[in-house]
């Protein structure tokens, strides 16, 4: 990917992400109380269901991850003769040119961590309903095939049937990959517990030495005091 693709694609910290999932999710799931003001969208970030990791966000950080999305285009501030109070909402979809179901798959990965496919079309249902796992795989491909690409297809995880799909708005996705080891022959075990055995055996056998040399050298001295 080219400098250039890179420098087109939000790059944003963990909390900025947790407020814009928090945003895309309360737009869809409660659209009688959205835009959201700062108190509801500082608790709908913390809220304990449907979130990975959980967290405790003061409303400070909350109006920090806000102001950086606003810079970005991704969050604009409603304050005016319509409402009291100050409240937020995104323009997720409109800066990005998203769809519904792209904006649904990317909230889940937002709120959720990596995520199969069957996982997020399980967790989007408020969000989108998919129809079928084939159209949750096709809107993947979607997001992994624009330029530059917004999701990525993590390496299957061993005893896994599924692959799991990461978002790249934080950035490239490092996987470590699992250490593979092979199981020993029995025969090799065999042997291995063998030489264990006698390994034992053999400081017993020393162990043993040494305490009737001492044995004896107490003895001797022991006679010595009555030559």
């Amino acid at each position: 990917m080219s400098t250039t693709e890179e420098s087109t694609r939000p790059v944003l910290a963990p909390e900025q992400l947790r407020v814009l999932g928090a945003l895309v999710e309360k737009e869809l799931t409660t659209p009688q109380q959205y835009p959201l003001t700062l108190n509801a969208l500082t608790l709908a970030c913390n809220q304990t269901s449907n979130r990975d990791p959980v967290v405790s966000f003061a409303e400070s950080t909350v109006v920090r991850a806000l102001e950086a999305l606003r810079e970005k285009r991704l969050a604009v501030l409603f304050d005016g003769a319509t409402s009291r109070v100050p409240k937020y909402a995104h323009k997720f979809a409109e800066t990005l040119a998203l769809t519904p179901p792209e904006v649904a798959a990317l909230a889940v990965l937002f709120l959720r961590g990596p995520q199969t496919a069957g996982e997020i079309r399980g967790r989007s249902g408020r969000l989108h309903e998919f129809a079928t796992i084939e159209e949750t795989e096709a809107t993947l491909r979607g997001l992994a095939e624009k330029s530059p690409p917004l999701v990525v297809k993590l390496p299957r995880q061993a005893g896994c049937k599924e692959s799991r799909q990461a978002h790249l708005l934080s950035g490239p996705v490092t996987v470590e990959a699992p250490v593979r080891t092979s199981r020993p022959e029995p025969a090799t075990l065999a042997v291995r517990l063998e030489n264990d055995r006698l390994t034992g055996l053999e400081a017993e056998t020393a162990a043993l030495r040494r305490e009737v040399a001492g044995l004896k050298q107490e003895l001797a001295d022991f006679k010595r005091q009555f030559a």
